[in-house]
């Protein structure tokens, strides 16, 4: 325990002190390796592991899907997303307000990114709103709330990464989040409409649209929801594996960029490169991740804890909800991919023990993620939007997203208190 525990002041320190977090984890997996077994045994694991983890074919899921978020970026789908959303919604209280998170969920389901979602839906959305009068707090929130939808909605980076750490079915785990996600997508827009319960002066009510209109809205993203139905169908279906979902999914989203005129071949150049350049620095995480899950494994560390908690008679829900109180704490100070990688191999093997399914565990692991992307001091997503719009205080977004990371944490609670809502799903397909 105590070598393990010198080990992760190690990598927070490294990382505190500026050195990449892959290399943070690096160092410290194969300095702790080498203090229990050798130098030369610490070499040869961290040689394996690069090797092992390069040629497994899961890995290619990531470029893939990478590529296929970028193919849909460049083909700029996103404004039309959100005038179909808000032909459909925009009518109601607050409606932009809801449009933003459907057109948020749309996009991040093709995308795959929290961060590209937000930033993109800021572009695209932030202008009507503070036309019509919406307060920046409830647009803002919207925005930056919008974007984690994409961590938890397939295609999902964080998922796919959680699957390769802990060895987990990447397919049911994408299957695994149909309810949740539907689930959280109502909360956001509940928590709009409570917001606006509280304070109706933040977001006025929009043009109510005729029935015609809304359907002639949904003509520009027939060929989006078509790659989705396509893509996730099929991945749902058993017909695709992940990998194949993948590949499909970028090849019909550059199709898409194709048939808009929004690809040139200079353009393709640049998203393969920077594909290229985003999977290398995952790649590098990813192995960090593993040689110093190899470390803490070596310690003994995990077998501890198992056996403190077994003996110490904390049931499985006060396991988890000081796993909640963790995620918060680590939320709020550290990026998202960094406390996924960190803590995703430990705490499984710690929940598997239990009895947990693997695949419900992922599913909570990614949705305590998408609240510290919204948490102060460190949330990604709020400060993707304070980049885009530096005229609005810091404290002004943050404001804004508390009711959705409220939202969020009931919906953690529902999949704690009622673990079939993440389950059920696994037995249609």
């Amino acid at each position: 325990m105590t070598i393990a525990i010198i080990g992760f002041l190690a990598v927070f320190l490294l990382a505190f002190a500026g050195i990449p977090l892959a290399f943070a984890m690096l160092l410290a997996g194969v300095g702790g390796y080498a203090a229990i077994r050798g130098i030369d045994p610490a070499l040869y694991m961290l040689g394996q592991v690069v090797v092992d983890a390069s040629a497994n074919y899961g890995m290619s899921v990531l470029p893939m899907f990478i590529l296929m978020g970028l193919f849909v970026h460049k083909a700029d789908i996103s404004s039309e997303l959100y005038e179909a959303a808000n032909a459909w919604l925009g009518h109601l209280k607050g409606g932009l307000a809801h449009a933003t998170l459907l057109a948020c969920s749309l996009f991040a389901a093709i995308s795959g990114s929290s961060i590209a979602t937000a930033a993109t839906m800021t572009k695209v959305a932030m202008p009507p709103m503070r036309r019509l009068g919406y307060h920046d707090r409830l647009s803002t929130g919207a925005v930056a709330s919008g974007g984690v939808l994409g961590v938890l909605i397939p295609p999902s980076v964080p998922l796919v990464i959680f699957g390769l750490l802990t060895e987990t079915d990447i397919r049911k785990l994408f299957i695994a989040t149909i309810i949740p996600g539907l689930i959280l997508l109502v909360l956001f827009l509940g928590a709009v409409w409570i917001t606006l319960l509280i304070n109706p002066s933040l977001g006025p009510r929009g043009e109510r649209l005729p029935m015609r209109q809304r359907f002639v809205a949904l003509k520009g993203v027939w060929s989006t929801l078509l790659l989705f139905v396509l893509v996730m169908g099929g991945l749902y279906g058993g017909v695709f594996t992940a990998t194949e979902c993948a590949g499909i999914g970028a090849t019909g989203a550059l199709l898409i960029a194709v048939a808009r005129r929004k690809m040139s071949f200079a353009g393709m150049l640049s998203c393969l490169k920077e594909t290229a350049m985003t999977t290398s620095m995952i790649f590098a995480i990813v192995f960090g991740a593993l040689v110093f899950a190899n470390f803490i494994t070596l310690s003994g560390m995990t077998n501890a804890l198992v056996e403190w908690i077994q003996n110490s008679g904390f049931t499985l829900t006060g396991v988890l909800l000081a796993m909640v109180l963790i995620y918060l704490v680590l939320g709020a100070l550290m990026e998202a991919m960094g406390l996924l990688l960190l803590t995703a191999p430990i705490f499984t093997a710690i929940v598997v023990e239990m009895g947990v399914n693997p695949i419900w565990f992922g599913i909570f692991v990614v949705m305590m993620i998408e609240i510290g992307m919204l948490s102060p001091p460190v949330g990604m997503n709020v400060f993707t939007v304070k980049t885009l719009l530096p005229e609005v205080k810091l404290s002004t977004i943050f404001q804004g997203v508390m009711p959705f990371v409220i939202a969020n944490l009931i919906g953690v609670g529902l999949i704690i208190a009622w673990p079939e809502i993440v389950l059920v799903s696994l037995r249609w397909f």
